[in-house]
C-alpha cells in the first residue's frame, strides 16, 4: 500500500529533516510513528500526504510514485488518503455535515450519494444526529470524531493521523484507537504519529521510530 525507499528531505534553511528513510505499510496494517519533537514525524507525514516533495528517494502509494508528480495529479491521488489532525482543522462556520461532506463535494460526488455517505461516516463514529450542529458546540472528543468521519467518508486506502489523541483524556484516546482498529480490520492501512508511548505499548502494533531524521526502528 505504501513504500518509502531511501527518502530524504532537506530544507534550505534548516538542513536535513529526514535521511535515507525506508519502510513499507501493507493493506490493512496499522502502525505507530514515534520519535521526539523534531525527529521528522510531521515532515514524513507531509511527504506522504503530498504537501511537500522529498529531496531524494521514492514514495509509492497504491502503485503510484508520489515523490515526483505534477500538481494537477495530486487531488486525484489524495482521494486514496484520509488525513486526521491533532487540532481537528474543522471549519467553524460550517455544520458537522458540511465539514464531513467537503472531500466528497470537492470530488464532485452527487448530492444524494454525499448525504448517504456522510450519514454512514457519522454513524461509524457515533455522531449520527449531530450533523446540524457546529464544531464549537461539540466537545473536544466529538470534534476529533468529526475529523475522523471526514477522513473516512471518501473510503481511503490509507489514513494518516498526526497526534490524533494528543488533546484527549485516556478514555477518549482508547475510544479513538478502537475506531482505528475497526478501520484496519476493514482493510484500511493506518499510520499514526504519536508521543503517547504508553498507548503504543498497550496496543502492541508495529512501531516505526525516527530520531533526528533517521529511522532507528521499523
Amino acid at each position: 500500500m505504501l513504500r518509502l525507499e531511501h527518502v530524504s528531505k532537506r530544507y534550505p534553511d534548516a538542513g536535513e529533516a529526514l535521511t535515507d528513510v525506508n519502510f513499507d505499510l501493507a493493506k490493512g496494517e496499522m502502525a505507530f510513528l514515534t520519535g521526539r519533537s523534531g525527529a521528522g514525524k510531521s515532515t514524513l507525514l507531509k511527504l506522504i500526504a503530498m504537501m511537500e516533495q522529498c529531496t531524494r528517494g521514492t514514495i509509492m502509494l497504491d502503485g503510484h510514485n508520489i515523490s515526483r508528480i505534477s500538481e494537477r495529479k495530486i487531488p486525484f491521488l489524495r482521494r486514496n488518503l484520509g488525513l486526521i489532525f491533532q487540532d481537528y482543522k474543522l471549519l467553524e462556520d460550517r455544520t458537522v455535515f458540511d465539514n464531513v461532506a467537503l472531500p466528497l463535494i470537492v470530488c464532485g460526488v452527487n448530492h444524494q450519494e454525499v448525504s448517504r455517505r456522510v450519514r454512514a461516516s457519522l454513524d461509524k463514529v457515533g455522531l449520527l444526529g449531530k450533523e446540524r450542529k457546529y464544531p464549537l458546540a461539540l466537545s473536544g472528543g466529538e470534534q476529533q470524531r468529526v475529523g475522523i468521519a471526514r477522513a473516512i467518508v471518501s473510503k481511503p486506502k490509507l489514513i494518516l493521523a498526526d497526534e490524533p489523541t494528543g488533546n484527549l483524556d485516556p478514555e477518549l484516546s482508547a475510544e479513538i484507537m478502537y475506531m482505528f482498529e475497526e478501520f484496519k480490520h476493514a482493510g484500511t492501512a493506518i499510520l499514526i504519529a504519536t508521543h503517547d508511548i504508553e498507548l503504543v505499548n498497550q496496543l502492541g502494533y508495529r512501531v516505526i521510530t525516527l530520531d533526528k531524521g533517521h529511522l532507528i526502528a521499523s
